[in-house]
């Protein structure tokens, strides 16, 4: 595994936080508060070495899978996915539009038009997982070395299916086809569709639960730390003989400062107005600073404009 380079993931991260804000309010409906949550593990995910994948093949049969289950938040993969090449820039902004591949949570497509990286159609909160153990067992099966990864939100961890799940892929496939290949993040970032996980069906203890299951469990007290994340990962990758999840504790609408830790921004696309804010906070510059920094980083400044054009629509 190649050594991460955090200073660069971090960049990559604030980048497609940026790409997050900007393709869901073309789309002006949307999750951003769970997107902008997952996007550093996705990040170190796919641009720390540690998801397998060929930008030049993406149906490459060895490829590792990552499945999506908290799918509503496929905004931030589906920017993770153009930064490696499987989409181009420029369809990003027809998320949710008619006619276009990139719908509001992960769909393949037909034959002939699948979306590269998205592996299987999500959303329906709690399946994600059942999804991702039956590619892990046929991966074991077949004699392929992919593993398969896959990303939970905490309020689906309230779906009975996720702990019917939980319960099996440890003893799935026996000694033989042992499911050691299986990683799963909780994306524990405490809020779900209208309110607080806690408020509405408290998860805890959580760790005890899918140890108490067989698995190996890893805490990542802090999601949006590249340091921690590359590490809780590595570690996972060294284990053997069980499947492992990650549990991370994140910040819903991490970066903005009006839609952190806020349940209104759940599912809510932000208004133009609102979106170039959001950036501005994102890239870290102040109100007084931000007339020169557009002047310098003429990307910025053309993604500006083109909000704020959405404005007078």
């Amino acid at each position: 595994m190649p050594g991460a380079d955090l200073k660069r993931l971090a960049e990559i991260a604030r980048d497609c936080r940026v790409e997050i804000i900007r393709i869901l309010t073309h789309a002006g409906s949307g999750h951003p508060g769970g997107s902008l949550s997952a996007i550093d593990l996705l990040t170190a995910l796919y641009f720390g070495g540690f998801l397998r994948y060929d930008p030049k093949d993406p149906w490459w049969p060895e490829r590792d899978r990552f499945i999506l289950s908290k799918g509503h938040c496929v905004p931030a993969l589906y920017v993770v996915l153009a930064r490696i090449g499987y989409l181009s820039e420029a369809e990003l902004p027809s998320l949710r539009k008619l006619g276009s591949r990139l719908q509001g949570h992960p769909y393949p497509g037909p034959p002939g038009e699948r979306v590269p990286g998205i592996e299987a159609a999500t959303g329906s909160l709690g399946q994600g997982l059942s999804i991702a153990i039956g590619m892990a067992l046929a991966a074991r099966m077949e004699r392929r070395a992919s593993r398969i990864f896959g990303m939970l939100g905490d309020g689906e961890c309230q779906a009975g299916q996720v702990w019917e799940a939980a319960m099996a892929a440890p003893k799935v496939g026996g000694t033989r086809y042992c499911l050691d290949n299986l990683y799963v993040v909780v994306d524990r970032n405490g809020i779900q569709n209208d309110d607080f996980v806690d408020r509405t069906l408290s998860l805890d203890p959580l760790a005890a639960k899918w140890e108490s299951f067989g698995w190996h469990v890893i805490e990542i007290a802090d999601g949006h730390e590249m340091g921690a994340i590359v590490k809780g990962f590595r570690a996972a990758l060294e284990v053997t003989g069980r499947p492992v999840v990650l549990i991370a504790r994140t910040v819903k609408g991490k970066a903005v400062s009006f839609m952190e830790n806020n349940p209104k921004w759940h599912g809510v696309a932000p208004k133009p107005r609102e979106a170039v804010q959001a950036i501005r906070e994102i890239l870290g510059v102040g109100e007084a600073e931000w007339p020169a920094y557009l002047g310098r980083t003429p990307k910025v400044a053309a993604i500006v404009r083109e909000l704020e054009a959405l404005e007078t629509r």
